[in-house]
């Protein structure tokens, strides 16, 4: 429990300062939790006691000093798209509640079972493209979502062609309510414009108090805007909550989903915070922290929740040392909820919506999806088409699609990686691609070839193929020597690919020589009986040392004609 090691070393000057940002801390939690509660499909006193239980959770097992954890617009649509398919067409709250409980606990226990077996690392299972073309779509799909709800009406719809379509629909059949929409509108354009020009005040608790001063000044409700009415009194109680047997599975594989998130979100947002105040980042320990987190809030009636970027930099701007800052904005919410739980009674639900649509468009990232197409255009695909996955098949499939469009986008590079011919540039030592030094020189009669990956079976017929090319050169090369510095392995496969190809070269009186190729390679290759057919005088520690050899035994001299230089076909892999 890192808090307890906290507490030995707390300072007493820190106190005042801890206090006073949990204070602060509290008049955005409140609205944000509610808010984001909505999101999820969940009633908002629901968002204040997630507050609370993953605050104190956190605070006791996380790492991190300020991190500050919370409902989160990144998980609110795929909590809804996990448990509104399951709480059936009626909309039960109480079964939409335990159905959250539940995917919180199976979020926590993915969470620290995963901390505890070191598995932090799979963090990096989401690249950064796919990771902002799925954010793009959540926040698009966030956003449209929300707009039937800023104009006080609804839509039942099932995917984001379907709101559209239905959002459209209301409003041309004079659905909207006009005081809703412009409490709604009003309450966007307030905390833009504040966020943007006076960031150090309380953007969103501005908003949400003169959005209760205009519901009692001009009795919006009586207007047909509805209200978030008198929250529940008192504390949660330890709740364990009840599904069927057969909501397990969709509940499971959207907390795996959730979990993936949730953890990418809170590494990045712990590395940025941590790089300012010299801290180290513990990833195994913030999945633990983030896991008990969800486990106090499940068994609380709360939802999963994550790491909140903006709340802790109000934390951190305010002066936050330690997680007490938390603990103090998690009493000061129970204060609320036990003392005056009519406090938000006037609260319009579209000023609700205005602050989800705002913390949607901060997860949009539209500069860097343009930098990822000046950059590098592959990636830049990539990232659309992960926001196409969330927005044209919902956010738990486009989860599973950045996932799995990763994972491609490495093994695609492994499948065809660069490759390319070397030579010997005057002024420079070593050798290099001839694509960036057309000029460099070559010795007749040998082919210096460089495949940058490790050969494996997905692999291993492209560098066959390529080394063939290079072969089939007009005069034919008597050497192909492959600089084996990037073969970090070779494995089954490859082996008996590289014997058939050493055969068929042997036979055209071609000899397939290694160079660099590290000794771990060099015993795997060994084992593999590849000695059998590669001549074991044919391994040289460098390339110096094999073009010393290739140079006793042919007498070559080095030229910049490429035309006396064989293997001259060889092209840059993608």
């Amino acid at each position: 429990m890192p808090g307890l090691g906290m507490v030995a070393s707390y300072r007493r000057e820190w106190l005042a300062k801890d206090i006073v940002a949990g204070i602060v801390l509290s008049t955005l939690l409140v609205p944000q939790g509610m808010a984001y509660a909505e999101l999820a499909g969940l009633p908002p006193i629901t968002g204040l006691y997630t507050s609370i239980l993953c605050l104190l959770g956190y605070a006791a097992f996380g790492p991190s000093r300020i991190l500050v954890l919370g409902p989160d617009s990144a998980l609110g649509s795929m909590i809804a798209a996990t448990i509104l398919p399951l709480a059936g067409a009626d909309g039960d709250p109480k079964r939409a509640i335990a159905l959250a409980s539940i995917l919180a606990l199976i979020t926590g226990a993915i969470m620290t079972l995963g901390g505890v077996a070191k598995l932090g690392f799979i963090a990096d299972l989401i690249s950064k493209p796919t990771m902002i073309g799925y954010m793009n779509g959540l926040a698009l799909t966030i956003l449209v979502g929300q707009l039937p709800k800023l104009f006080g009406f609804k839509v039942d719809a099932e995917d984001l062609i379907g709101e559209i379509a239905g959002f459209v629909k209301g409003l041309a059949h004079g659905e909207a309510v006009a005081a809703a929409a412009a409490v709604g509108i009003a309450g966007i354009v307030l905390i833009l414009v504040l966020q943007r020009w006076l960031p150090k005040l309380p953007a969103v608790l501005i908003m949400v108090v003169l959005a209760i001063v205009a519901t009692t000044v001009f009795s919006l409700a009586d207007h047909g805007v509805d209200l978030v009415g008198v929250l529940p009194k008192g504390f949660p109680p330890l709740t364990i909550p009840h599904v069927r047997l057969a909501d397990l599975g969709p509940l499971f594989a959207g907390a795996a989903g959730i979990a993936l998130v949730a953890l990418a979100d809170t590494i990045s947002t712990a590395s940025a915070f941590a790089a300012r105040t010299g801290q180290e980042i513990d990833g195994n320990g913030e999945m633990i922290g983030i896991g008990v987190a969800n486990l106090a809030a499940g068994l609380f009636q709360g939802f999963p929740v994550s790491t909140s970027g903006s709340r802790t930099a109000v934390a951190e701007r305010s002066g936050a040392k330690t997680q007490l800052t938390g603990v103090t904005g998690a009493v000061v919410i129970i204060v609320m909820i036990v003392l005056v739980p009519g406090l938000f009674r006037n609260l319009p639900s579209p000023a609700l919506a205005a602050v989800v649509i705002t913390a949607s468009l901060s997860l949009a990232d539209i500069p860097g999806t343009v930098r990822l197409w000046r950059q590098r255009k592959a990636e830049c695909l990539l990232s659309v088409a992960a926001f196409a996955g969330v927005a044209l098949l919902g956010v738990l499939p486009g989860i599973a699609i950045a996932v799995a469009l990763s994972i491609l986008n490495v093994f695609g590079r492994a499948w065809w990686p660069y490759d390319t011919e070397l030579g010997r540039v005057e002024g420079l030592e070593g050798y290099h691609d001839v694509h960036s030094y057309p000029e460099a020189q070559h010795l007749p009669g040998l082919v210096i070839y460089r495949f940058d990956s490790p050969l494996f079976f997905a692999n291993a017929t492209t560098f066959r193929d390529q080394v063939r090319r290079l072969a089939r050169a007009d005069p034919p090369p008597r050497w192909i020597l492959i600089a084996a510095e990037p073969m970090t392995d070779v494995d089954t496969t490859a082996s008996d690919v590289l014997e058939d190809l050493d055969e068929t070269l042997n036979a055209q009186g071609i000899s397939l020589v290694f160079a660099e190729l590290k000794d771990p390679v060099r015993r795997k290759i060994e084992r593999y009986g590849l000695t059998r057919t590669i001549d074991p005088n044919h391994f040289f520690p460098t390339i110096e040392s094999a073009l010393a050899a290739f140079r006793q035994e042919t007498g070559a001299e080095w030229t910049a004609d490429r035309g006396a230089a064989a293997g001259d076909q060889a092209a840059p892999g993608p």
